[in-house]
This record gives structure tokens, C-alpha cells and sequence, in this order.
């Protein structure tokens, strides 16, 4: 491809388009630039069919140190290792925007990877990725019915003060993927800031167009995974035989598993009786798959969008029952358990002290992180059994989605300084686990003594299409709604307002109307969610877990921090060891002291003030003599603090010579602060009875 360049002013800067010059062996390469901030996406697809039974689509978003000037801070490594929470991430919401606008029969392996390779702090990335991974893909010669965009705004439209992160993705008149987090903000005004992300995301993708019209390749044609129209009439007849409506409309998850199992071995039987060659029984194995599959898709919409039934017999609007409890854990700081249908969570609470901090080290910065959330899927939770391995993909978005939906609601650490740890243990699962994990959470900190700024609840609403003629909407959707149903558009706030947004869809995008209306519905069944876990504990206790740390914060100046550490943390080591305390010295003075009990916490305490305590003109101390000198008498005032008695300021009744005649090096001497001078030596005189 000749080299080309391409450039649009957008949102008051050039937004730079080129090819033809990097990673010419991919399918298609473009480099995205917008101030410093530089991407390159790759797309790449495989010559060979997988003999698999799902879309193969790789989708890699990498970080480089080397684009913003960095060298890893870690002392061994300095190649970059496993990705960043964050990096994992934009993965996921590059794959979920552009996942959809793929042909699913598809069984060649894409592969879509973007690389930072500049960075500046102006401008985010992760849109600049999204917009190039569209461009990799669209003047390719892969299938692909894009192109997409992505817009970030951080600027409420109706409050420019109120600090809001949305990442909002999607098609020309259409939105496919949302990545939000604000705090507690109204629906309506929600609404507006899709609307006008909406606006710059159609500007963008005609812009694309342009492009590709003008570069693209030529789209291959690959195999499909289809089937005759009468090997599909065999299965459908099977299934119908079989009753597998009523394997889908199961009254609970155990039942339709078994009732599908069953069938799933009656086509099984039927395809090896019918197919002898080993390469046609498995070619037609998947077919039978893909056929199942598509007929239990028809059946859920049919179902829905004629006759408003869901599977499990909930009205569209209605939220599955709902049970809480708290405290179930004797030694954690907190719990919480919150079930929802066949889906719990188990939530657990950890405090400790400002030292227990996450440290982080990316491409982008270096930070503490105080507050954290994790999700764990263990296998049971779905009835599976399977290698039990780190955090996936999935993992990690969930848990960073209820992180952002709690964040808002945590007291700073002026006001707790409290590192605080959730865990949410996915125990059974049949859809909405990270809503679930957001309740549960809330439970968790209300149960420890956080003081909350709200409570927060979350939920998971669904749709179903068809032919974009008629939709219905479902609240709280379950397994079946969010494998076969076009949209998991989960929701996470308060009763004031939207703290977290997640959106992925299945089909092109949904367009605003249908946004606003997701929007109305969630927040009835979010303040109906809140009313029952307000059943169960209806604010934060009143005091902390006894099993949680003691935190005493002190507010020292920020010149005597080298008096508490001493020459190579002598002082400050000393402390530690004899109160058995944590303490944490902040650079602007703050002193965290962390205890398991209030006696070692104060005492701790006292130590720092007597390092620390500065005297005043006037005060009077009852010090002890630790020097004597021609001249006169060193005093300690306090710990850590001397000061001169000078000869002349011994006695106000007679002329002293000899000083040793008055005072020896023990003695307790009442003494009053005289003067200080400009090197902040003291001067004192004896206060005599």
C-alpha cells in the first residue's frame, strides 16, 4: 500500500491518520496520532478454518513503558511482563465494540492488536485505539461491517465541576459499547452525554468511511458455518420432538442443564448412527451445534418479543427475588451475602493500615490505590469443573466495574484512612454476578462501619430485536437472556443518581430512544434492589469492626519528619519495635499510626508528639538538667528536646559563679521558655518557688 495520511480537526486538535508505512505484512495497519499520543493497529486473520465452535476474534491492547519516557520501576524486570489491570481493560473494551459488527459464523482466526507507541497525558489512548483498531480492520480485506468510534468525555455537559469518565463507542446512528463512571449522576443527564457522544462518534466514523473508501481492500470471502436447509429441518424436528422449548423455559437452571443434556445426547446418538466417516460426523457434529443454537435464539425472541414470557416466568420489568445477609463471617472486618434468583455473592471486608496500599506502575503513571474490589468465578459457581487459575479477562472487568460503582461512596482518607480490600466470591451464578458483587459489597462496608455516602446497587437489563422493528426491554437479565439476548447493560448507583456504566451488545448497536428507556426502567428496579437490602441493615454501623485496625492520624510539620525517622530510620524503627505499631509519614506531615489495640496506638502516639512537640515563649516544663557547663545548663524539656538555662537565669535572688553549687545532671527543674531565636535555639529561666 502507498503511504497516505489523513487529518481532521476534531475537538480542537488534528486527529492523524496514516498507512502504508508500519506493519505491512497484517491484513491491514494504520497509525492513529492526536497531540503526542500515538497508536498502531494491527489486523490479521487466518488462511485456515478452526475446527472450533465459536468466533475466533483476538483482540490485544499492549502499553509500552518506552512511549511515555519510562523505564519499569520494578527493581528485577524491566520488560514488560503480564498487562496492567488497566491495559486488560481497553482489551476488553476494544473487543466488546468491535465483536458485534463481525459475521459470528465465522471460523478463521482475527487477531486485532493496538500498541502504544507515544503517549502524553493529553491525550487518553483508549479512544485513539478504538478508532484505530476500526481503521485496521476497515481498509483490510477481512469481512468486517464497521467502521466504529470511540469518544471520551470527561466534562459533565450540565455541570462542568463535577469530574465524570465515560468511554462511549459505537456505529454511525448507533451506540454498542459504554465504559462510564461519574458520581450518583442523574438519569436525564446521563442521557445528554450519550447524546452528545452520539454526535462526535458519527463526525468520526464518516471521516472513517472517507478512508476506507478511498484505501480499502477488496473483501475475502471465507467459509462460513452453515448448514443444508434440510439437515436443519432434521434437527429442528429432533428438538421439537423433544421438547426443547421446555428445556429453555425451565423453571430454574439445574432443570433446563438436565433436560438439555438430555437432548444434546439424543442428537448426538442421531449423528452417529447417520454419519460413519469420522470427518463428516465431527463437520456435522458443529453443524448440529450451531442449528441448536440458532433455534433456541429464535425461540427466546419469539417468545419475548410475542408473548412477553422469559424464561424463568418474570414479567419484562420484574427483578428475580431478592435476599441479604450480613455478618455471616466471625473474623473478617465484613461481610455481606447477597442473592439474587440462583445468583449469590459473598462479599468480605479487609481494613488496613495507609501502608498496605496497592502500589501501581504503568505506562501511564505511578500511583497508590487504596480502595480495590476483586471478583473470583470459581468453577462450582456454574456447576463446572475446571482448572482453578489467576484472573481472567472477565474477572478483572467485573471487579474493576464494581470498584467504579463504590468508588464514589468511599470517605477520603482524610476522613478514613483506611486501606480498604473487597472480595466478592461468586458462589452460584445464573447472569448478573457483577451487580450481585456490587450489592454485596455495599453490604460488606455497611456491615465493617464505612461510613458510605450512599448505599449502591446495581443491575443488568436486557433486549431483544428483531429486524431493529421491535424491541422489548428486560430487567435483570439470567443466563439464558444474556447468551441468547441482544444486550448486557449493566447499571450501578445510588438513589440519587448513576455512579458505573458497562454496556456490550450482540447485535449493530441500539440507538437512543432505546437508551433512555433502559435508563427510566434501572432506576425503578435499582430503588427497588435498595429497598430490600435496606431491610437488612439500613446504614453503616456506628462503629468499626473491633477486629479492625486502630488508625490515629496526626498532623505533624512537615520539617520534623526527619526527627521522627532518624539517622536510617533509627528513631522511627525504635518506635515500631517497642509499640509493635505500623506507622506511615506522608510528605505533607500526615502520620498514619496503625494498631491492633488503643494502648500501643497511643502510646506510639505519645512518642511521635514528644519528637515532634515544638515549645512556645512562655511555656513552663519541668525539665530534666542532662548537661552542665561553665555557661550554664542544658535541659530536656521533652523528648528529643533541649534547651539552655543560662547561668545568669538560675536564680533571681543572688549572683551564681558555680553552677554545680545549684544543679546537678538529673535533676527536675522547674523552667519557663524565655526566648527563641531566629536558629530556633531556646532559652529559658528558672521559674523559683
Amino acid at each position: 500500500m502507498q503511504e497516505k495520511k489523513f487529518v481532521k480537526n476534531f475537538n480542537g486538535q488534528d486527529l492523524i491518520i496514516e498507512m502504508g508505512t508500519l506493519a505491512q505484512q497484517a491484513n491491514g495497519s494504520v497509525t492513529v496520532k492526536c497531540g503526542d499520543t500515538v497508536i498502531l493497529a494491527t489486523a490479521t486473520i487466518s488462511n485456515h478454518k478452526a475446527e472450533i465452535n465459536y468466533f475466533p476474534l483476538m483482540t490485544e491492547y499492549e502499553e509500552k513503558f518506552y512511549a511515555s519516557g519510562k523505564i519499569s520501576g520494578s527493581r528485577f524486570i524491566k520488560r514488560e511482563g503480564r498487562p496492567s489491570d488497566e491495559a486488560i481493560l481497553t482489551s476488553r473494551l476494544i473487543d466488546r465494540t468491535i465483536r458485534p459488527l463481525f459475521n459470528q459464523t465465522m471460523r478463521n482466526e482475527i487477531q486485532v492488536i493496538t500498541t502504544v507507541l507515544s503517549y502524553s497525558e493529553e491525550n487518553d489512548p483508549a479512544d485513539l485505539a478504538v478508532i484505530a483498531a476500526s481503521l485496521a480492520l476497515g481498509i483490510s480485506d477481512i469481512p468486517w461491517n464497521g467502521p466504529v468510534a470511540a469518544v471520551k468525555i470527561t466534562k459533565n455537559p450540565k455541570d462542568p465541576n463535577k469530574i465524570i469518565d465515560f468511554l462511549i463507542a459505537g456505529t454511525e446512528d448507533k451506540i454498542n459499547m459504554i465504559e462510564a463512571n461519574s458520581d450518583e449522576c442523574p438519569e436525564d443527564n446521563v442521557q445528554e452525554i450519550f447524546e452528545l457522544a452520539q454526535k462526535r462518534i458519527s463526525e468520526i466514523v464518516k471521516f472513517q468511511k472517507e478512508i476506507i473508501k478511498e484505501v480499502g481492500k477488496e473483501k475475502k470471502v471465507f467459509d462460513l458455518i452453515e448448514s443444508s436447509s434440510e439437515f436443519t429441518q432434521e434437527i429442528i424436528d429432533i428438538l421439537e420432538k423433544n421438547q426443547a422449548q421446555k428445556a429453555l423455559y425451565a423453571p430454574d437452571k439445574k432443570t433446563a442443564e438436565i433436560k438439555m443434556n438430555e437432548i444434546k445426547k439424543i442428537l448426538k446418538e442421531y449423528s452417529q448412527e447417520k454419519f460413519e466417516n469420522p470427518d463428516e460426523l465431527n463437520k456435522k457434529n458443529k453443524e448440529i451445534e450451531f442449528i441448536l443454537d440458532n433455534y433456541l435464539n429464535d425461540i427466546l425472541h419469539n417468545k419475548i418479543l410475542n408473548e412477553d414470557q422469559r424464561p424463568d416466568g418474570r414479567s419484562l420489568n420484574e427483578v428475580r427475588e431478592i435476599k441479604c445477609q450480613v455478618g455471616l463471617l466471625p473474623r473478617t472486618h465484613g461481610s455481606g451475602l447477597f442473592n439474587r434468583g440462583e445468583t449469590q455473592a459473598l462479599t468480605t471486608l479487609t481494613l488496613g493500615s495507609p501502608g498496605a496500599e496497592q502500589f501501581i506502575d504503568t505506562m501511564k503513571k505511578e500511583e497508590k490505590k487504596r480502595y480495590m474490589h476483586h471478583y473470583n468465578f470459581p468453577p462450582y459457581s456454574v456447576g463446572e469443573v475446571r482448572f482453578m487459575r489467576g484472573p481472567g479477562r472477565r474477572e478483572i472487568g467485573h471487579g474493576a466495574l464494581a470498584e467504579k460503582a463504590l468508588l464514589p461512596m468511599i470517605p477520603s482518607k482524610e476522613n478514613f484512612p483506611y486501606t480498604l480490600r473487597l472480595v466478592s466470591e461468586i458462589l452460584s451464578c445464573n447472569g448478573s454476578s457483577s451487580m450481585a458483587s456490587t450489592c454485596g459489597s455495599t453490604l460488606a462496608l455497611m456491615d465493617a462501619g464505612v461510613p458510605l455516602k450512599n448505599p449502591v446497587a446495581g443491575v443488568a437489563m436486557g433486549i431483544v430485536t428483531k429486524d431493529n422493528s421491535s424491541h422489548k426491554i428486560l430487567s435483570d437479565i439470567q443466563g439464558p437472556e444474556d447468551h441468547w439476548g441482544d444486550m448486557d447493560f449493566k447499571i450501578a448507583g445510588t438513589k440519587s443518581g448513576i455512579n458505573a456504566i458497562q454496556l456490550d451488545v450482540k447485535i449493530t448497536g441500539i440507538d437512543l430512544s432505546i437508551t433512555k428507556e433502559v435508563l427510566t426502567q434501572s432506576k425503578k428496579n435499582r430503588l427497588e434492589i435498595l429497598a430490600k437490602m435496606k431491610e437488612v441493615i439500613t446504614e453503616s454501623r456506628k462503629k468499626l469492626s473491633p477486629l479492625a485496625p486502630s488508625i490515629i492520624t496526626i498532623k505533624i510539620n512537615p520539617d520534623k519528619i526527619g526527627e521522627v525517622i532518624g539517622p536510617g530510620g533509627k528513631i522511627i524503627n525504635k518506635i515500631i519495635e517497642e509499640t509493635g505499631v505500623e506507622i506511615d509519614i506522608e510528605d505533607d506531615g500526615n502520620i498514619f499510626i496503625t494498631a491492633k489495640d488503643q494502648n500501643s496506638s497511643q502510646e506510639a502516639l505519645k512518642k511521635i508528639k514528644d519528637l515532634t512537640r515544638e515549645a512556645k515563649v512562655g511555656e513552663t516544663f519541668d525539665g530534666k538538667v542532662v548537661k552542665i557547663l561553665d555557661f550554664g545548663a542544658f535541659v530536656e524539656l521533652f523528648s528529643g528536646q533541649d534547651a539552655l538555662l543560662h547561668i545568669s537565669q538560675i536564680s533571681s535572688k543572688e549572683r551564681v559563679n558555680d553552677i554545680n553549687k545549684y544543679l546537678k545532671t538529673g535533676d527536675i527543674v522547674k523552667v519557663k521558655v524565655k526566648e527563641i531565636d531566629n536558629q530556633g535555639r531556646i532559652n529559658l529561666i528558672r521559674v523559683e518557688k
